[in-house]
């Protein structure tokens, strides 16, 4: 996929329509989680609340082999990042597209 280096488009910041540069965020890697995310919260909290014995209802049944998704995308989506030539804001790209390869041209 060519994706040109400099698009014009809206700042957020600005509030108006200005030449923006691209690039692609490489991927992080799932290990580098955030002790502040919205999922680690979460965890946290279940274990304090779900203390004791038992399934607590969630393991009762062995699961479906049929259901289960199998094998690796072979794709990642893109991570573009917008930087507004006036004032410098970084904004992200709304929704990843699966692609192979990214081409800034």
């Amino acid at each position: 996929m060519k994706i040109p280096k400099t698009i014009k488009r809206l700042c957020t910041k600005c509030k108006k329509h200005t030449e923006q540069k691209v690039h692609n965020q490489s991927f992080r890697g799932l290990n580098k989680t955030h002790t502040m995310s919205r999922g680690s919260k979460g965890r946290t909290m279940k274990r304090g609340l779900r203390r004791g014995t038992g399934n607590l209802g969630r393991f009762s049944r062995p699961a479906i082999a049929k259901w289960k998704m199998t094998g690796a995308k072979n794709t990642k989506k893109t991570d573009l990042r917008y930087t507004c030539s006036i004032c410098k804001k970084v904004s992200c790209q709304s929704e990843g597209i699966r692609t192979k390869k990214v081409e800034l041209i």
